[in-house]
């Protein structure tokens, strides 16, 4: 067998072992939990307090989740045509139809729109604005439920223009994703708000 002459060994000295001492250390410390500092949702402002999102929301360990599915607008206009644009409304209408939607079942899980840490809206765009999306009408909805005086907290969201949706006339739908501490969910009720 040969033999390398060469060591992997380095030279031990007491400047190198007070130096790894202090290294090994600042990693423990830095890895060790801070409750303090991370023990509730933490939401990143995009710079306009009146826009309904954050730019980013933190959620630490220890907190359930809860993926609400995707929600249609409920028919606004029950004598107008099946199908059509006039039986649920403009962007504005339906969206306020969909978020109240979700906030019952944001309600029936003893949740609320303060629990909401992230948001997909699908935008159809309309006819009426030469089949562009009336970005303007869904965050008008938008703001009564989030980032308002009785509500501050806002989601992180996406919002993306589609070709079309399930039902005829339909121009938005919104899915949620919610967070709360499960000792919070029993009963204790921070920072929830009503469905409008």
């Amino acid at each position: 067998m040969l033999s390398n002459s060469r060591s992997t060994r380095r030279p031990s000295s007491p400047l190198s072992g007070a130096l790894f001492g202090a290294i090994a250390g600042l990693a423990l410390f830095a890895a060790a939990p801070m409750a303090s500092a991370h023990d509730e949702v933490t939401r990143k402002s995009l710079g306009d307090p009146k826009f309904p999102i954050a730019a980013a929301v933190t959620v630490p360990a220890g907190f359930e989740t809860t993926y609400l599915s995707g929600n249609l607008p409920d028919v606004a206009n029950p004598d107008a045509p099946k199908g059509s644009l006039e039986a649920y409304g403009n962007t504005e209408t339906q969206t306020a139809s969909v978020l109240k939607k979700l906030g019952d079942t944001l309600t029936s899980l003893g949740l609320g729109y303060g629990d909401v840490v992230s948001a997909t809206v699908y935008l159809v765009g309309d006819p009426g604005k030469g089949g562009e999306i009336d970005f303007a009408g869904m965050n008008a909805a938008f703001s009564k439920v989030f980032g308002s005086e009785t509500q501050p907290n806002k989601p992180a969201r996406s919002t993306v223009k589609i070709a079309g949706l399930v039902i005829p006339g339909a121009l938005v739908e919104i899915d949620f994703i919610a967070v709360h501490k499960p000792e919070s969910h029993k009963g204790e009720k921070s920072s929830k708000a009503k469905a409008p």
